[in-house]
């Protein structure tokens, strides 16, 4: 048995320069990464590389990340003990969101990624990917679902964040921290997140399902809410603090809570929407009367994947305010 290795490009497959000499282009395949890795002929078991289509992750869709799932998959039926993907990290931490609500093999599914391309001093791929692929390797990690190793440390899909735009530790878990390390070569769990429940299946209706998600600021326009709301199958809310939006958008949420699903999130990066702490216009509580559902300690964006992921498989507004009360 051995490690199966996908490569979506990113930051961590690039090298070399435009012919203008700024910024850095795709060029590196699976076998140019191993390659680049010391320590990786150590691991005690073979690595089989397959180079998916090198896209920027921000191009990524939820079709993209099912079909990796599903040749993942296949080479775990084929005796892989673990998986390892490469890709950029703009949208590492939803992908990984998504890959954990449908993953449905006890072998560890472990993403990561680099913040330094191989041109600038100091790339974190090589290392990245070398912790990555022990981690894959490692016993320890069967049956926690998605993991991102980045920086030596291991977090699970449902927490982590990116949370800084260049630094190489930018990968956290504001809420709980990382749930384990990779030290001198071996992993090391710390503590094993809970798996809440079987993995989804592939939705058949994904391409005609649309959730959008706003993010409140000060002095927000209704108009602009109604509008983002307009022709979406579900709605997620990112608000202030603990679950807060300007009273003048309680009605309008209200009424589209009346025909579709709209989830209550915080902007902040860390910590829950409460539930029955404030009660003015506007408030958590408030909001809930009227029909939102909370959203707990999902951050918006696993909300959105976790919301589309519902709605496209049929689920009913029941059935979403259970998941969210599981999940959250």
């Amino acid at each position: 048995m051995g490690v199966a290795l996908f490569t979506l490009g990113g930051t961590i497959s690039m090298a070399g320069h435009t012919p203008g000499g700024e910024g850095a282009v795709s060029r590196l395949n699976g076998a140019d990464l191993t390659a680049a890795v010391p320590g990786l002929a150590r691991l005690g078991m073979p690595l089989d590389i397959h180079d998916i289509e090198a896209v920027p992750s921000a191009n990524l869709t939820f079709a993209h990340i099912l079909d990796l799932v599903d040749s993942a998959s296949q080479a775990v039926k084929a005796g892989a003990c673990g998986v390892v993907v490469t890709q950029g990290t703009d949208t590492l931490e939803e992908t990984a969101f998504l890959v954990d609500l449908v993953w449905p093999h006890a072998e560890p599914f472990v993403l990561t990624g680099a913040m330094r391309n191989p041109t600038l001093a100091g790339p974190d791929g090589p290392a990245n990917l070398l912790a990555a692929a022990r981690t894959a390797a490692s016993p320890a990690a069967r049956g926690l679902g998605a993991l991102v190793v980045f920086n030596d440390e291991i977090h699970a899909a449902r927490w982590v964040r990116k949370t800084h735009s260049t630094s190489t530790a930018t990968f956290a878990s504001p809420n709980t921290g990382p749930i384990g390390h990779v030290i001198e070569g071996h992993t090391r769990i710390l503590t094993a997140p809970v798996r809440l429940r079987a993995p989804y299946p592939r939705p058949e209706a994904l391409d005609n399902t649309r959730v959008a998600l706003h993010t409140v600021t000060l002095d927000e326009d209704v108009d602009t809410v109604a509008a983002v709301a307009d022709a979406r199958h579900g709605l997620v809310i990112a608000g202030f603090g603990v679950g807060h939006v300007p009273g003048r958008l309680a009605d309008l949420l209200g009424t589209l809570a009346e025909r579709m699903p709209v989830v209550l999130t915080s902007r902040t990066g860390s910590g829950s929407v409460l539930r029955h702490t404030y009660g003015a216009i506007g408030s958590e509580a408030d909001l809930q009367r009227r029909g939102l559902i909370n959203g707990g300690l999902l951050d918006p964006y696993k909300a959105r994947i976790l919301l589309r992921l519902l709605l496209a498989g049929g689920a009913d507004r029941e059935a979403v305010t259970a998941a969210f009360a599981e999940h959250g």
